[in-house]
């Protein structure tokens, strides 16, 4: 059986034509292309997946914070006001936001988290699944499942365009796992190939554009809340598509016009810290509360 990555529309018409789902194509494929048995590719899977849960968790502690110590404590508030009944968007979207920030701030803290598919996008894909599980009432080996699922639309998105804030903005890191979350919370949800298709359209299509601006060079502000932003974009794609919702551009089109947009980024939006939030004076003064007044490491000072 030979998979192509490079388009997701090969992928879903292949999974179409066999009759089942994505994760079960993309498994049994990758069994057979690394000389793996199935069982032994789950098994490895399920270890991110606990990876994922035990980050999620450790977040949402109360008192977690960044060792620069400009961040944490947000997941824990966010999922204080769910619990308290307090929540304007109910149990599975504040769920969702709580565990993506809680995912983040972890890292921020120098936690252990999965890459998925960048530290900087780490939380939207764990928060996405986890309250899903929650909420849709689902086993381990589902959840797990869906991750072979967004898996494979990594995979075609990284051949793409690079899955690094450096190269192509944020709409690279958080745009990607936006995606990969959709996917996986539509085969959560029962939905068909095709549909899956369409919501990484939909999530890739609604980051378009998106930079990469950390303030102080820290993958801290805004890039914790943007992982909350991605899990909102996420599910907004997933209900968009399992609704029937189709995209009128195809999703491995959108994802050679993000490669387009990423290229025509300035070098200042693309994580340099030179641009956009980092370059607004609240962001300089962060940055030398975190470095010291004159360092120059990130360039975020720069003329100062």
């Amino acid at each position: 059986m030979d998979l192509d990555y490079g388009s997701l529309a090969e992928l879903v018409a292949l999974a179409e034509a066999r009759g089942g789902t994505v994760s079960e194509l993309v498994l049994e494929q990758q069994a057979e292309q690394l000389e793996e048995s199935q069982e032994q590719l789950y098994e490895r899977m399920r270890e991110q997946y606990k990876v994922m849960e035990a980050s999620a968790a450790q977040g949402l502690k109360e008192g977690v914070r960044s060792a620069s110590g400009l961040t944490g404590g947000d997941a824990h508030r966010v999922r204080q006001r769910l619990e308290e009944g307090r929540s304007l968007c109910g149990p599975v979207f504040a769920g969702a936001l709580a565990r993506a920030m809680a995912v983040a701030e972890w890292n921020a803290a120098m936690g252990r988290i999965v890459a998925a598919p960048t530290a900087g996008a780490c939380g939207i894909l764990p928060g996405t699944l986890l309250s899903l599980r929650q909420a849709l009432g689902l086993g381990e080996r589902e959840v797990v499942m869906a991750l072979f699922t967004a898996g494979a639309v990594g995979l075609v998105l990284s051949g793409h365009f690079q899955l690094a804030g450096a190269k192509g903005g944020c709409q690279a890191e958080c745009g990607a796992a936006s995606a990969m979350a959709a996917a996986a919370a539509v085969e959560l949800a029962g939905g068909a190939p095709f549909m899956v298709e369409n919501a990484v359209a939909i999530a890739l299509k609604s980051s378009l554009g998106l930079v990469c601006d950390p303030v102080a060079g820290l993958v801290e502000a805004p890039c914790i809340k943007r992982n909350a932003a991605g899990t909102a974009t996420a599910l907004m794609a997933a209900e968009l598509a399992l609704a029937g919702v189709a995209s009128l551009i195809p999703a491995d089109e959108v994802m050679q016009a993000m490669k387009r947009v990423g290229d025509a980024m300035p070098p200042a939006l693309r994580e340099t810290a030179e641009g956009g939030l980092a370059a607004t004076p609240t962001a300089k003064r962060l940055y030398e509360r975190v470095f010291g007044k004159g360092c120059e490491a990130c360039g975020a000072c720069a003329g100062e």
